[in-house]
């Protein structure tokens, strides 16, 4: 009989990757090799998208022709063009990146092609219209109108100016970028296992993503960034401390704090740590970020957790102006350089991920007629 299976898969082995690994107990993540510490505030955002696509930092004619890619990309199809509006109507953030994400790969020139040059193609169109498609979305449930993508701004210049209004300041876009180089991979969790086990039917890059971003979708994977604000919003800034004791003694569960995977602190909650204090006393109210800190260091001190990629980034995105209920959206920005870049991965080296399972149920049934049962 086969040893019983861990719950949640947890610490099986499901895939080979050269994309990104993490050192758990020491608290480090790596993107092909790079140390997180040694990428987060020197590459940009389309340097590490880059990297994990094509298997390598860019000399500056690739990113230059990269970054033409994704201009050229921007551009969105008929279908989302002409359904935006009612689907921001009738669905929330990331049901409508769902559904916008499948509609737009019926006007993708690739969508039948799952080739190599095909897929880096639809990987850099995809990364160039997560975050067009995210405020497309917002300017449409707004009833607002938002100025074209700049093809001289970045990805991050771009979206901040998008969904604020406003042009950000060149310290909120190095910020942002930041924060979209922290949240573009982190190896097999569960929306790109979603996305190999899609792409290892052979099934299109589209449907791949598709699959990632209804995983995303889950409070057990995504939303734990929006919990975080929706948390400090409710709490007096006078009373975290026993507020927070009195949630933990209640075994309610604090969001933004834990992971599967590190056993110290996430080495990417200590760069959103300190931009989260900047971007506070920058704003000239850093209650949130006090708050943070506070809620921060009861949690260690009564249950021995660190702060994971949420907690801080919680604070920083609403620095940065960006509404509540679309960080996870925000999250899928980032992500999507991860995403397809796993895909393109699964099939250049591909088997059906297929899994066994333990049986648990009733054996050596008996059918009878259906007036004897």
């Amino acid at each position: 009989m086969a040893d019983k299976p861990t719950k949640g898969l947890a610490d099986v082995v499901a895939a080979s990757t050269a994309l990104s690994d993490i050192d758990g107990k020491a608290g480090r993540l790596f993107y092909r090799g790079y140390d997180i510490h040694d990428l987060a505030g020197r590459t940009t955002f389309e340097e590490t998208a880059h990297l994990l696509q094509h298997g390598k930092l860019p000399n500056r004619e690739q990113l230059a022709a990269y970054g033409d890619e994704l201009v050229r990309g921007r551009s969105l199809g008929n279908l989302v063009q002409a359904n935006v509006a009612e689907i921001a109507e009738k669905q929330e953030p990331m049901e409508a990146l769902r559904t916008l994400v499948s509609l737009a790969s019926a006007d993708d020139p690739d969508k039948d092609s799952n080739a190599a040059d095909a897929n880096l193609r639809k990987a850099a169109r995809l990364t160039a219209q997560q975050p067009l498609l995210v405020a497309r979305y917002h300017a449409a449930r707004t009833g607002t109108e938002i100025p074209e993508p700049d093809p001289e701004l970045s990805v991050a210049a771009n979206f901040l100016l998008q969904i604020t209004g406003r042009n950000p300041s060149p310290r909120e876009v190095e910020i942002f970028d930041e924060c979209l180089v922290l949240h573009a991979d982190h190896t097999m969790n569960a929306s790109t296992f979603a996305a190999r086990v899609c792409a290892a039917t052979l099934s299109d890059m589209h449907s791949a993503v598709v699959a990632a971003i209804g995983t995303l979708k889950g409070p057990l994977h995504g939303g734990a960034n929006e919990q975080v604000m929706r948390t400090l919003e409710s709490i007096d800034p006078a009373g975290v401390a026993q507020t927070v004791r009195d949630k933990l003694a209640a075994h309610e569960k604090i969001m933004g704090f834990g992971h599967r995977v590190y056993k110290v602190e996430d080495p990417r909650a200590t760069h959103l740590r300190a931009m989260s204090r900047e971007l506070g006393e920058a704003s000239g109210d850093d209650t949130y970020y006090r708050m943070s800190k506070e809620m921060e260091e009861v949690v260690l001190a009564e249950k021995g957790l660190f702060p994971n990629v949420d907690f801080f980034a919680a604070t920083v995105y609403h620095y940065l102006g960006i509404p509540t209920d679309l960080f996870t959206a925000v999250f899928s920005v980032s992500r999507m350089a991860g995403w397809t870049a796993h895909v393109i991965e699964q099939h250049a080296d591909n088997r059906l991920i297929r899994p066994d399972s333990e049986y648990i149920g009733e054996r050596d049934q008996k059918w009878t007629q259906i007036d004897e049962r």
